[in-house]
């Protein structure tokens, strides 16, 4: 599975393509197959995104889960303040991550 990330033009939060605009909730993302260069190209030129890209993700009953540590700390947020991250009553949120 393949889906799309970048940062909120207006805000710098981390956004997730659906398939059909952007959510701040990875569990929305929509798997781009071979068309995420295409769709990139088209959200940048229409200022939409900020620094986008293509990251590998596994299929969860969830929802997509990022494969890069790096990209599920991006989806989960601040690890610092738990209670600040899009999760914060989740109590299983920190072995999401890991």
């Amino acid at each position: 599975m393949r889906i799309l990330t970048g940062n909120d033009l207006k805000t710098g939060a981390v956004i997730w393509w659906t398939g059909r605009g952007w959510s701040i909730h990875v569990e929305d993302a929509a798997d781009v197959g071979e068309h995420g260069e295409a769709i990139l190209a088209a959200e940048d030129g229409a200022r939409r995104v900020n620094g986008g890209y293509i990251i590998n993700a596994d299929e969860t009953p969830k929802g997509p889960r990022p494969a890069h540590i790096k990209d599920r700390i991006r989806a989960l947020g601040p690890t610092v303040r738990p209670d600040l991250s899009l999760k914060p009553a989740d109590p299983a949120a920190g072995e999401w991550v890991i």
